[in-house]
């Protein structure tokens, strides 16, 4: 019996929200997520403030989260929702 189905392993990679770095310590990734950045996280973006009628920027820090799903595949030779023989 040859293998009909051989699903693919996807890494889906995401950033939490930029906020001030002394608040990043306890940002949670979402559901499923994992996150893999330590620490108040990475100081690579900028987070906004409006007063009044001024909009200030700011250097912050966000979190990278990583999940890995599987996508159902067929392998070769196989084909349609329930991977049948070609």
């Amino acid at each position: 019996q040859m293998k009909k189905q051989c699903d693919q392993k996807l890494l889906l990679q995401m950033k939490t929200e930029c906020v001030p770095c002394s608040l990043n310590l306890e940002t949670q990734c979402l559901a499923g997520y994992t996150k893999i950045t330590n620490g108040t996280g990475i100081p690579d973006c900028r987070y906004y403030l409006e007063i009044k009628t001024h909009t200030l920027s700011f250097p912050g820090c966000r979190h990278h989260c990583l999940k890995e799903i599987e996508q159902p595949e067929c392998c070769q030779g196989h084909w349609g929702p329930d991977c049948m023989d070609k």
